[in-house]
């Protein structure tokens, strides 16, 4: 992956997929004689300590329906949606090479095909276990995410990347792999990786030059091992001294210094050719209980929000966030539906989208985490997430909720539950984005390894010692 500045061009190019899609859906609409959902306006997890929620509550039971939830059902029929054709037939002029690749290939994926790009899982063990492959060589994931129960040490965890894009079958796309490795307490890399304090810590430096530095070690040392997606930075802001789930994993109090190092770790990221997944949207600091284990609400007015929780999220925007993770907390003065803002409507289609302009791809947490599993089964939360505004569902550990998400969600289309071109739109960004930081099924050779805790890398990490 070559490195390369994503700033003023990062802005065109979300103009140009905008255009595009308001062009693209607007013909089709002409074209069919219905009327397509509006296209959202032109844009500007993980689990503290290695563990997730556990299998709490309703699960499984009735996860095939969401009789509560808002519709989002387009006019398609369930031959529309089945036959493999896309809804939007891309005029390939004036668009970005990412751009263009991604309408290509969306126009010759089944719906089948673009379901499991919206899922990402995890699977238990140091090896790829029976269950994860086949939903991988079936096409029913879009990408993994690994923990530290899945790592051994350096040559195991890159040999069992290799082993996970050697299953994703011959011609499908390219995996997203994914991990958490905000540095500090929250590390999934195996011994011999360069060491960072908290963020915290780093914080305490205020220093955007060597956030970004940092953001590119960590970048480099994950693209070694075959990661290609990191959950992070987060961008939440210690606000409440009683908040142990975010605690040292913060910048800090501000949301000026959250934001100015956070975004510096980001774009750091991001000139190593790893994708940063900002979190947690609309943002975790001022909360006591740990969405890991309960629902977390928070009694704020949208005002109150946007004078600070928001503030590092719209910069992040404006600076050409790529992904952004939607937390699992209630916001009873906002959303009166009670949803989590992971699966809420106003929260992600309404605020996130539509005031705050962002157009990139929202992935959801975990949702095997204790916030979700206690009240909702694991169909439904997807199904959920999905009509809300999100493109992805994150399950951490358990590809049996992973496979009853992609059935839930297949099942919707056929019924009507999700339109065709809403999955379309949503299909077309993780493309996009995927083709954007050019990922790719091939191995990594074992000699990258030579990067991981190199003392280039060491010297980086020593300035925080001074």
């Amino acid at each position: 992956m070559r490195k390369e500045s994503f700033g003023y061009r990062k802005l065109a190019y979300y103009i140009l997929i905008m255009l595009a899609i308001v062009l693209l859906t607007s013909c089709n609409a002409a074209d069919t004689g219905t009327s397509l959902p509006d296209p959202p306006k032109e844009q500007g997890q993980e689990q503290a300590g290695g563990g997730s929620g556990s299998d709490r509550g309703p699960d499984e039971e009735g996860a095939d329906s969401d009789s509560e939830s808002p519709s989002d059902a387009g006019s398609e029929s369930e031959s529309d949606a089945e036959d493999g054709q896309t809804s939007i037939t891309p005029e390939h002029d004036d668009l970005l090479p990412a751009q263009e690749a991604a309408m290509e290939q969306l126009a010759n994926l089944s719906i089948e095909d673009k379901i499991g790009q919206m899922i990402i899982s995890g699977f238990p063990g140091t090896e790829l276990d029976t269950e994860a492959e086949k939903l991988i060589r079936n096409g029913q994931l879009g990408g993994v995410i690994l923990f530290g129960p899945n790592i051994r040490d350096q040559k195991q965890l890159q040999a069992l990347i290799n082993e996970v894009k050697k299953s994703n079958g011959e011609g499908q796309q390219p995996m997203f792999i994914s991990v958490d490795e905000e540095g500090g307490r929250v590390s999934r890399l195996p011994e011999g990786k360069t060491e960072f304090p908290s963020n915290q810590q780093i914080g305490k430096y205020k220093n955007a030059e060597i956030s970004a530095q940092i953001g590119n070690v960590i970048g480099e040392e994950l693209g070694a091992f075959g990661f290609n997606l990191n959950f992070a930075p987060v961008l939440d802001i210690f606000s409440n001294p009683e908040n142990t789930v975010i605690g040292d994993r913060s910048f800090g109090d501000s949301a000026e210094t959250v934001s100015e190092l956070g975004i510096a770790t980001m774009k750091g990221m991001q000139e190593a050719g790893v994708i940063p997944a900002v979190k947690h949207f609309p943002g975790h600091g001022d909360t006591k209980v740990d969405s890991h284990v309960g629902l977390p609400v928070v009694q704020k007015t949208k005002e109150e929000l946007a004078e600070l929780e928001l503030v590092p999220f719209q910069a992040a925007i404006e600076a050409g966030a790529d992904m952004m993770m939607a937390a699992h907390i209630q916001y009873p003065k906002i959303d009166a539906s009670l949803r989590p803002a992971s699966l809420s409507k106003v929260m992600l289609s309404t605020l996130l989208r539509e005031e705050m302009g962002y157009d990139g791809v929202v992935i959801t947490d975990d949702l095997e985490m204790g916030a979700i599993q206690q009240n909702y089964g694991s169909g439904e939360a997807a199904l959920m997430a999905i009509q809300a505004g999100a493109d992805i569902v994150l399950f951490g550990h358990t590809p049996a909720k992973a496979e009853k998400a992609y059935n839930t969600l297949l099942q919707a289309v056929r019924k009507g539950e999700l339109s065709a071109a809403d999955i379309d739109r949503k299909v077309l960004r993780i493309l996009t984005l995927k083709y954007k930081y050019e990922l790719t099924n091939e191995p990594v050779e074992e000699s990258a390894l030579q990067v991981v805790g190199s003392s280039e890398h060491q010297q980086i990490a020593d300035q925080l010692k001074k």
